[in-house]
This record gives structure tokens, C-alpha cells and sequence, in this order.
């Protein structure tokens, strides 16, 4: 088998889609891969399901299928994507309407089902064991529980001929794993191809962040075309060698030292990276230049899994108010400090309802507290921003309403008032043994 050319189509849920686009386009690829799950999104999924059956899906899955699906199916490119969130066999359904709107058969999907394992949860939580420094997993709020599958049931989906592979909670790396397993026939025990497939994995997970963003600092790593960002792709040899690169033409860069930062993401001890495939070890992993856009990677290897698996657990944790308001002019600073301590008085009178409270002037000390040996010129304009993390909704609406007061009972000259509340979903940690799985597949089809 010759080389495998894998392209990373998103590395978040919001994330652009005419680099997609291109990239079936002109990627000449083999497989397109979507990475869109955040820690918090599926709780966040699960709370759309709940309101209606049909939902539950990442909310960009119509525009992005639509968008890419006529040229992936005119190439032969085919598609891998965690979009199924909270709902994979809805996703599914979903992508197949639209391709037969479009006129894109024949056409087999397959969802992969079995992350999610509330119900196992809920009623016997004493199979989760806790990660160290967490705090004690409660049923009573408990929104979602899911865990992180690896490349097993997607490898499993293509041997059957799924065209697009639709999954919930599965590890970022194992998304660009399964194709090379499946395509190089690597065996499961394989840990040093895996534990290399890996590394390709990570490289390719967040997108653009290897192409260039999150990269650019001007003057310093200087980045061209980053309007028109090229999103990465990965030319693997069955050795598990690759070179990671982009559309010619596309804006962006391909360098060691981008490539480095992104091999660094997330990354505790570098020769135990763990996912449900492989202990990946990135402690050996070479990078080097070998043209223009070009980064030759090797050198990673692993050992075997990990016999227990990550579990997210999401948990409703009260609400979060958020007001600001704006001061301009000659002691703009002032005026500003004068408006958060008059909110902060007012709500000290709620404090049984408020569990944390932050009051900060954006562009002064919202990132980094002053330091007072640190002379600076003091801004003609401030943002002052009141959050509080409440227990009830009523009180975080509270927050907006105070700031929102400032205009007529505040400092003078404030403007530009704004409120949000929203609901704080917070995130446990647990592991579970990978014997209390069941993975499946459920089937799709467009004639």
C-alpha cells in the first residue's frame, strides 16, 4: 500500500469550513477527518437531546456535510468526524438526508455507539474510580457520562465500507489512527506504529494550529495568509512515517517550530501519552524541515494500553452572570474602579447566593494583575466587567441588572452596557474499565 493522505477538516466545532473544502478538493486525499468535541461540549449536546430527540448533533454537521460532501464524494474521500456529539445514530440520519437531497448516492454511513454510559454511571457509579485530585463524582446533577472510545469500532466501520464514520466521545488522536490501522492492516498490539499514529494524530487534531495559528506573534513567528489559512494534512507510510503539509497555495506555514509548539499541546509526560489505542511515547519523536510546507515526522513510539479508560462526566454547577459596562476619557481608570466597587457593595448583600465573584477592568487587569513596579501609561478607555458564579438563576441575573443600574446610579460618562447569564457546566474526571463497554455500529444508507 503506498502512502495514506489524511487531512484534518476541523480541530473544534466552530471552527472554519471553506479549508475543508479545499482540502477535498485538492487535498488529493484518502480520508477527511473532523475533530469537533470539546470536554464540555457532549453535556452540552445532551441537554439538545433532551429537549428534542432529533438534536443533540454538533450544530454545524448541515453546513459543513453540505458543503464538503459533493467534492468528497467526487474525489473519493472518505469522512471521519466526532460531529455525532450526543447523538451519532441522529447525526447519521441527518448527513444521509443531505447527501440525498444533493444527489450523492450510493452512499453508507455508519454511527459508532457505546461512549455514552450515564445509565451504566447512574446506577452503578461504584464502576468509575477516580482520577487523582478530583473531587467525588455526584449522581444528583449529573448531566452526561461518556467515555473516550478509540479507533477499534471507526476501523471496524471502514472494514464494513462506511463511506462517513459519525462517533461521539472518542480520543482526538484515535479520529486519524483508524484509517492508517485500517488501511496499513497494523495490529492491535502493533504499540510502536500506533504510538507513531498517534503522534500524526496530535499533529493533525487542532487544524490550523500546526498550518500556522495560534502560532502567528508578528515580528517574531511570522505567518503569511493567515485570512486564507490552509488547514494540514499528513502523508503516512505504512512504516508510520509522515510528512505533515497543506494545499499549495493556501495561506499559513508548515515549520519545525509550529509543528513543535502543537507536539507540546496538552502533553504532561511526553513518554506516557495516554489514549485508549496505545501508551504513546512522543519522547523520541524527531521533526525535520524537508521543503518548502513539508515537516518530516518520526520517531514515536508506545507501549501497551491502558487497561482502564477516561470517563467525562458533566455535572450542572449553577449559573454564571456577567455584566460590563464601558468608561472613556480622562480617568477613565478611575471612574471604572469606582463602578465594580459599587456592584461589588450591592452584592455582598446576596452573598449566600453568589459561590465566586471577579471584578476587573479589561485591558488593565482582567489577564494579569498590576504590578506595581510596572509603570505604565494609563488607557483612555476601560471595560469594566462584573462575573459571578450564582446558585440560582434569579441571582445571576442580579449581576447584569447592577451594572446595568451604573447608567443612572454610577460614575459619570458609562456606556455600552451588557448582561448574559448562562448555566456553568463543570466537568469530573473518572476512569472505567474498558470490560464495561459495548461498542456498536448503526447503519445508514443512501441509494
Amino acid at each position: 500500500t503506498g502512502a495514506v493522505r489524511i487531512g484534518a477538516g476541523a480541530g473544534f466545532a466552530g471552527d472554519r469550513i471553506d479549508p475543508a473544502v479545499e482540502l477535498a478538493e485538492r487535498g488529493n486525499l484518502q480520508y477527511l477527518v473532523f475533530e469537533c468535541l470539546a470536554e464540555r461540549t457532549v453535556a452540552l449536546a445532551v441537554q439538545e437531546r433532551r429537549q428534542d430527540p432529533a438534536l443533540g448533533y454538533d450544530s454545524l454537521l448541515d453546513e459543513r456535510m453540505r458543503a464538503v460532501l459533493p467534492a468528497a464524494r467526487r474525489n473519493g474521500v472518505r469522512i471521519i468526524s466526532n460531529m455525532g456529539a450526543a447523538n451519532p445514530a441522529a447525526a447519521a440520519r441527518r448527513t444521509a438526508a443531505i447527501a440525498t437531497e444533493l444527489g450523492l448516492g450510493p452512499l453508507r454511513i455508519a454511527a459508532v455507539l457505546g461512549d455514552d454510559v450515564t445509565a451504566l454511571v447512574r446506577d452503578n457509579p461504584a464502576l468509575l474510580s477516580e482520577l487523582p485530585g478530583h473531587l467525588r463524582i455526584g449522581n444528583g446533577n449529573m448531566i452526561s457520562a461518556n467515555v473516550y472510545l478509540g479507533c477499534e469500532p471507526i476501523v471496524q466501520a471502514l472494514r464494513d465500507g462506511a463511506d462517513i464514520v459519525l462517533t461521539g466521545r472518542v480520543a482526538d488522536p484515535s479520529l486519524f489512527l483508524a484509517p492508517l490501522v485500517h488501511e496499513f492492516r497494523w495490529a492491535p498490539d502493533d504499540w510502536r506504529r500506533l504510538g507513531q499514529g498517534t503522534v500524526i494524530g496530535h499533529l493533525l487534531e487542532c487544524a490550523g494550529q500546526v498550518t500556522g495559528g495560534y502560532f502567528a506573534d508578528p515580528g517574531y513567528n511570522d505567518v503569511p495568509g493567515l485570512a486564507d489559512l490552509g488547514f494540514p494534512l499528513a502523508e503516512v507510510g505504512a512504516d508510520a512515517a509522515a510528512v505533515i503539509t497543506k494545499v499549495a497555495g493556501t495561506g499559513g506555514r508548515v515549520c519545525v517550530a509550529g509543528c513543535k509548539q502543537q507536539l507540546l499541546y496538552e502533553l504532561h509526560d511526553p513518554s506516557r501519552y495516554l489514549t485508549p489505542d496505545v501508551c504513546a511515547d512522543f519522547s523520541s519523536v524527531r521533526l525535520e524541515q524537508v521543503g518548502e510546507d513539508r515537516v518530516r515526522v518520526t520517531g514515536g513510539g508506545g507501549s501497551r494500553r491502558p487497561a482502564a479508560l477516561k470517563v467525562s462526566v458533566g455535572r450542572e454547577e449553577g449559573h454564571i452572570g456577567e455584566g460590563q459596562i464601558t468608561y472613556a476619557g480622562s480617568g477613565a481608570v478611575q471612574r471604572g474602579r469606582l463602578a465594580l466597587a459599587i456592584v461589588e457593595q450591592r452584592l455582598k448583600r446576596w452573598t449566600d447566593e453568589i459561590h465566586e465573584l471577579r471584578l476587573e477592568l479589561i485591558g488593565v487587569d482582567s489577564v494579569q494583575p498590576l504590578d506595581d513596579h510596572h509603570s505604565r501609561r494609563e488607557p483612555f478607555e476601560v471595560r469594566a466587567r462584573v462575573a459571578a458564579r450564582t446558585r440560582t438563576l434569579e441571582a445571576a441575573r442580579r449581576v447584569g441588572r447592577e451594572v446595568e443600574a451604573l447608567y443612572t446610579n454610577g460614575p459619570a460618562g458609562g456606556g455600552g452596557v451588557s448582561s448574559s447569564v448562562r448555566p456553568v457546566i463543570a466537568i469530573e474526571s473518572a476512569l472505567v474499565a474498558r470490560e464495561q463497554l459495548a461498542c456498536s455500529l448503526h447503519w445508514e444508507s443512501v441509494r
